[in-house]
């Protein structure tokens, strides 16, 4: 399989689909948002795109299965499409700048192919495996940044999930006084792209699901970034938790979550 054909293929498809979600948000109306849960907003913007990305995915790699957040498809197969169909529902509600299609191939519990495509800003970041991780056609590759003092790390606060918040603003506690600061920018997807483009140096965050952080994890690791759960292992896709960062600063920022999120554990 010619995954970098694949992820051709993919990029044509989020970047159609992100059109039509800009267009939309030109006329959006905060009274047409549903709430799926506590802090857990959706539209028919998220329900449409995800219907006309799984369309189009069907057409790439037919008879493959589909882990997606809003439920089009609930048939997994050997190959299977991981879809955000809008990461950062909450700043498109909003109206605030960042949010993203996220798409990525699963195959074996690997990730193959990652898209993500930062729609406010038309940057469109990719990878497919072994063959690196680009922005717009441009090969990008995480910082070099090698002390955690002098690093820029992002997060996501919990929506709705707070047993862990403890340990939360221990870590947040910790960074804001130890490096160049912290940032929560609203859509893991993005977070993690801009982790492999150099603009932050780390990444963690609790309380996600495969589609948030699919894509982002392969763009990071093909940019040259370490990714890994919260006891520092490879459960990342779908364990709920994830440490990503530049190599320099890993042994001193991976440990610094694992430690604080598994006192007494």
């Amino acid at each position: 399989m010619n995954y970098k054909a694949i992820e051709n293929k993919v990029k044509e498809l989020v970047i159609d689909v992100g059109a039509w979600i800009r267009n939309e948000r030109l006329n959006f109306n905060y009274d047409k948002i549903e709430i799926k849960g506590l802090n857990d907003l959706v539209s028919y913007v998220d329900k449409t795109s995800e219907e006309k990305l799984v369309n189009g995915l069907k057409s790439i790699i037919p008879n493959s299965g589909f882990i997606v957040e809003e439920g089009t498809e609930t048939v997994t197969a050997d190959y299977n499409w991981i879809v955000d169909p809008l990461d950062g529902t909450t700043n498109f509600i909003h109206g605030i700048n960042c949010y993203a299609i996220s798409v990525a191939l699963e195959h074996k519990g690997e990730i193959l192919v990652g898209v993500v495509y930062e729609i406010t800003y038309n940057e469109c970041f990719c990878a497919s495996v072994g063959n690196g991780a680009f922005l717009n056609e441009n090969k990008i590759n995480v910082s070099k940044v090698n002390k955690l003092s002098n690093a820029l790390i992002a997060t996501g606060f919990p929506l709705n999930n707070f047993t862990h918040l403890n340990s939360y603003f221990k870590t947040l506690e910790h960074l804001i006084k130890n490096t160049h600061g912290v940032r929560r920018i609203g859509a893991a997807a993005a977070d993690l792209c801009y982790l492999a483009c150099g603009r932050v140096d780390g990444f963690f965050e609790y309380n996600l699901k495969p589609w948030d952080v699919a894509a982002g994890a392969l763009i990071v690791i093909e940019a040259g970034g370490v990714v890994s759960d919260f006891k520092l292992k490879n459960n990342w896709l779908f364990g709920k938790e994830i440490i990503a960062s530049n190599k320099e600063i890993s042994s001193t920022f991976a440990p610094l979550i694992s430690n604080n999120f598994n006192e007494g554990s």
